[in-house]
């Protein structure tokens, strides 16, 4: 079957024009129908009409009986919603049509309900002609009047048909139509064609495109490649507990494998049942155990690392049954659309269709969410961010994001996006990751023809869990929205559990939101505990004076990397009068050096020189970070040409005045704090990093001086796990570490730069302003970093930068 497509819309033309600098005519199903009508008359063709209501066709018949006396009508067809959108009854339909011998079949059910029937069933009517002409039955059977020819060519026949019919179309042109020509603007490309059509671009359905050629054909017996040889797909899934689900994910993908080269890649995080027996049955999964919890993102960052050569790389669920030669249909919807992302439709085990596609996150969706959640689920797009309409599942389009339980990703844009954000741990990863691939460039397709049945709630459900997916909303607001916009989302997310608040679970949930110190208790990664898998080379520099409180606490996820050898950590005391390095000698693996100077920048210097291994981490002795972020730091520091990165960080102000919290909860909100290699506690250098300069110099801020070494693109923070940053307990405590960190500032001769950073701040600070709560939380920020900065104390000079800490914030560890 062929397509051709008409400009029947203003909107069109003009976008049309503006792309290929040339004017294109406006033609409409009404502006062609009386000449086609003339030629079937001409060459006695019989015509059939289907659509309209009966009264309608009625009033055609008789039209056409007056005014059309020879032409050859094969009959009217006013079908019901309910019998075109069930398969059974549109067969039955399209029978009908094919005995009446219908040579043209005006199609008018209304868009896209017209194209999505022809696409289906139109062959099957054996028309040869069939015509998407809207409300063509209408104006034929003089129901409706057209607009006047001057209405119609300024654009604003629209106005003229919402004039006539306001009830019916209003949601039309006045709701639906404009965010859809917002779309049409923004992503609307020219199209290169060979066609020598001059007023249409031809198009085919997707058919059955050919794969490209690889040296390597499928055995055909269903295995699965487990050597480094090219893959047409390199399946990526992460299991928890899936012994119920695995196995019948596994036999779907070998009816796949039987037609396409594929690698399964498998991450386990720490399952207790038996999970890792079952997938050890089949010696040709790649099975990689995490040894701990790591959550959605943190598994799939692990199980990327083994995704080798291949065309395209799908990640899914361990609770999906793949239907057969679905993967191959994604992957044709790849090439076809030239996409960077294809989603399949997804089932529920009772056959129906999940309704998994999401539009961007707003606030006004957030809105519509709150106030209706699955009622009145025919509202306008921006009043909801789950998409309802049946008919968009029933055909291929471009879509925002879907749930993430099945997604295939072109290989290229796959290594250039990287690591997914494990900050997030379950729920917004995918949220988060579709968003970034749209910021590539990349476009994201649906392809409803690709079927997999989802087992649905295969991470549980409770109320710790139902709190992180909401807390994960504003995560993701924050990350991507400026301060003041994710404020007002985080106030349309609590309202949304306020409105809900009368159920039990969900005033658990309403508890969690206001209280943000009580985040850091849902659900996260935990540190791995296996030695025994492969992990990047590195090295690990904690500096160390007097930290027998919290050492321990540091070197505990540590210790199973140093002990296998996979990690070099040094922990430099110096100038220790406590336990500190007695407990650190107590991890096996762990190298500890002493030196009588209590300096930090000596200590730094001093393991340095001791170290063997790139890249290194620098690490303060009270920051704990997990396996899964070390590791996403060496790696990324070990790619060629990196020369800086460290992880994400998070504020922990438990315990803290509400002075401090307040102070923190502005600071979280200034975009730079987030940007540098300052402020975590930890930063890691590769070899040509750490090259940039000769040692540590004798400073008060180390990580200042190394934030300075390199340019906005010379750095990254990486989205990992964050590393828990203890805030100071006391007001007394902080203004303490500011005027640290304003005398740092000073050292390393920073009076213009730090006067643009103040200007800089003062204005993110005022941005991120969005009510009362913000405003005070500002006004605690600047009046703190006023007084710090007016009772700043020069350093007393000595060998080395002396060790100045917070030991409030160790007091509880």
């Amino acid at each position: 079957m062929k397509w051709l497509n008409l400009l029947d819309g203003a909107p069109l033309v003009e976008r049309v024009k503006q792309l290929s600098g040339q004017h294109w005519p406006r033609l409409a199903g009404s502006d062609l129908i009386g000449p086609l009508l003339d030629e079937a008359e001409h060459h006695g063709l019989r015509v059939g009409f289907l659509g309209g209501q009966p009264s309608i066709q009625a009033d055609l018949a008789a039209q056409l009986a007056q005014n059309r006396t020879r032409l050859k009508v094969s009959g009217f067809w006013a079908p019901e919603r309910e019998d075109i959108e069930d398969e059974e009854r549109s067969l039955l339909l399209a029978e009908q049509i094919r005995e009446s011998h219908t040579d043209i079949l005006v199609v008018g059910l209304g868009k896209p309900r017209q194209e999505l029937w022809m696409a289906s069933y139109g062959s099957l009517t054996g028309a040869s002609v069939l015509l998407a002409f809207g409300a063509v039955v209408d104006f034929l059977a003089g129901t409706v009047q057209r607009a006047p020819q001057q209405v119609s060519e300024h654009g604003l026949e629209w106005a003229w048909r919402l004039a006539l019919e306001p009830r019916r179309l209003a949601q039309r042109y006045l709701v639906n139509d404009p965010p859809g020509l917002v779309s049409l603007q923004r992503r609307s490309t020219l199209i290169e064609t060979e066609s020598d059509a001059d007023t249409a671009i031809d198009t085919r359905l997707l058919s059955e495109p050919s794969l490209p050629e690889s040296q390597h054909q499928p055995s055909g017996d269903g295995r699965f490649i487990t050597d480094r040889e090219f893959a047409d797909i390199s399946v990526l899934a992460v299991t928890y507990n899936n012994a119920k689900s695995v196995d019948q994910l596994i036999d779907s993908l070998r009816v796949e494998a039987k037609d396409l080269r594929l690698r399964v890649i498998i991450a386990d995080n720490q399952s207790t049942d038996t999970t890792v027996e079952q997938l050890r049955q089949h010696d040709d999964v790649i099975v990689v155990p995490t040894g701990s919890n790591l959550g959605y993102a943190g598994g799939i960052n692990v199980a990327r690392q083994q995704a080798g050569d291949c065309t395209a790389v799908l990640v899914l669920n361990p609770d999906l049954v793949v239907a057969p030669g679905s993967i191959r249909r994604l992957l044709q919807r790849m090439q076809h659309s030239d996409a960077g992302i294809v989603v399949p439709r997804l089932l529920e085990t009772n056959g129906q269709t999940y309704t998994s596609l999401r539009r961007e996150p707003s606030l006004l969706r957030a809105t519509g969410d709150a106030l209706f959640g699955e009622r009145l689920s025919q509202r306008p797009g921006w009043s909801s961010e789950i998409e309802y309409n049946p008919e968009s599942y029933a055909h291929p389009h471009c879509i925002d994001w879907a749930t993430g339980a099945a997604l295939l990703i072109e290989s290229a844009l796959e290594r250039r996006l990287g690591a997914w954000d494990e900050q997030f741990f379950l729920y917004s990863e995918e949220t988060d990751y579709f968003r970034r691939a749209r910021e590539a460039g990349a476009s994201i397709w649906y392809e409803p023809e690709a079927h997999m049945t989802h087992q649905m709630g295969g991470s549980g459900s409770s109320v710790r869990l139902e709190a992180l997916m909401a807390v994960n909303r504003i995560r993701y607001a924050r990350k991507h929205r400026s301060a003041r916009a994710a404020a007002y989302f985080r106030s349309v997310v609590i309202g949304h559990e306020v409105l809900r608040s009368w159920k039990q679970e969900r005033y658990g949930i309403l508890q969690t939101l206001v209280n943000e110190s009580s985040w850091n208790l849902l659900p996260a990664a935990s540190d791995s505990q296996d030695d025994a898998q492969e992990f990047p080379c590195g090295t690990v520099i904690i500096p160390a004076h007097n930290e027998a409180a919290v050492i321990a606490r540091t070197l505990e996820p540590l210790q199973p990397l140093a002990r296998a050898g996979l990690v070099q950590v040094i922990v430099s005391c110096n100038g220790c009068t406590d336990d500190t390095a007695q407990i650190a000698r107590g991890f096996e693996g762990i190298q500890v050096l002493e030196s009588a100077i209590s300096s930090k920048v000596a200590a730094l210097n001093l393991a340095d020189a001791h170290a063997t291994e790139f890249p290194r981490l620098y690490l303060d002795a009270d920051i704990k970070i997990t396996a899964s972020a070390l590791r996403m730091v060496l790696e990324h520091l070990a790619k060629p040409g990196v020369l800086a990165a460290r992880p994400a960080f998070a504020y922990d102000t438990a315990g803290a005045s509400w002075l401090v919290k307040s102070f923190y909860r502005a600071r979280r909100q200034i975009p730079n704090t987030n940007q540098a290699l300052w402020g975590a506690g930890a930063y890691g250098l590769s070899n040509e990093g750490r090259n940039r300069f000769d040692e540590f110099p004798s400073v008060t801020a180390d990580d200042l001086f190394i934030d300075q070494q390199f340019t906005p693109e010379e750095k990254t923070v990486l989205p990992s796990v964050p590393v828990q940053v203890k805030t100071p307990r006391s007001t007394q405590s902080l203004l303490a570490i500011l005027r640290r960190n304003y005398r740092g500032q000073n050292e390393l001769h920073r009076a213009n730069q730090a006067a643009d950073s103040t200007r800089s701040t003062v204005r993110q600070l005022l941005t991120s302003i969005s009510g009362p709560l913000s405003a005070g939380d500002a006004l605690v920020y600047a009046s703190l970093v006023v007084l710090a900065r007016a009772t700043k104390r020069p350093r007393i000079a000595s060998k080395g930068a002396l060790w100045e800490r917070d030991d409030s914030s160790r007091q509880s560890a």
